[in-house]
């Protein structure tokens, strides 16, 4: 096996499809294809993977979440809201971009290790002034060193903690500025208290390299007057509920008269 081969593992039913990064030794570093997660493993544990099951029905979800949404072309027309989205992983990133394009809204996307986001934040924040503001990356809970509730024990929460609060101090409004943050595992709880309107992972599991740019889509093509339907929003995604949360608010779309 080489770097830049597709596997998966024994160990874990082979239920996820990763690229091999680098190798040490026996060691291999991988990352996930779909999954926002980075994993090593030992050679013997894994399984070149050779596309013939397709392991999480990625074309399904894709077609599921690529459906276009329901916007009557009458004699209105409609101003989706401006996405900004930071993430802390260029290869992800590329693909929220793509989805972006897809669904005919306006993003911007910038690359921004989960570290130095809290200082750069405001910047852009100023520089761009978008309505829906994307944080994301890599995370993981590290349950040797400490409880689900201690920032410590995340590989990058306490950075998205910070870099909402830094987006809180440019615009209080959680009705002004959507937030969407957090990766894999990321502790959710804390990313809401922070200020967040959208954060992962309630119940600690792996966010799909997609789930953030579904929440931004769905908030961006939503009325402005109008109360989101949480429960839909967050079901759009992979794993629903169990991957990301959120408070109920309005849209960030204007329609207008004529068309």
């Amino acid at each position: 096996m080489n770097i830049g081969d597709l596997v998966t593992r024994n160990s874990y039913d082979n239920d996820l499809i990763f690229r091999i990064i680098d190798i040490e030794g026996d060691i291999y570093y991988l990352k996930g294809i779909n999954m926002r997660l980075y994993a090593d493993s030992h050679v013997e544990d894994l399984v070149k993977y050779d596309g013939k099951i397709d392991i999480e029905e990625e074309e399904s979800f894709q077609e599921r979440i690529k459906e276009k949404e329901n916007i009557e072309r009458d004699e209105y027309f409609y101003l989706p809201g401006k996405v900004l989205h930071i993430d802390g992983d260029k290869e992800y990133l590329n693909r929220c971009l793509k989805f972006y394009e897809d669904m005919n809204v306006a993003a911007l996307g910038v690359i921004e290790q989960e570290e130095e986001i809290p200082s750069k934040i405001y910047q852009l924040l100023q520089q761009y002034k978008p309505n829906i503001l994307v944080i994301t990356g890599h995370d993981a809970y590290y349950k040797k060193k400490g409880s689900i509730k201690d920032l410590k024990a995340y590989k990058n929460s306490l950075y998205f903690v910070e870099a909402i609060k830094e987006a809180r101090r440019f615009e209080s409004s959680h009705e002004k500025l959507i937030i969407i943050a957090g990766a894999c595992q990321s502790n959710y709880e804390e990313l809401i208290k922070a200020g967040a309107n959208f954060a992962s992972s309630p119940k600690r599991i792996n966010i799909h390299a997609l789930d953030p740019a579904i929440i931004a889509v769905k908030m961006s093509l939503s009325d402005i007057n109008k109360d989101i339907d949480l429960k839909h929003i967050i079901e759009s995604t992979k794993y629903g509920s169990s991957g990301l949360g959120g408070i109920i608010t309005k849209g960030t779309m204007y329609m207008g008269y004529p068309r």
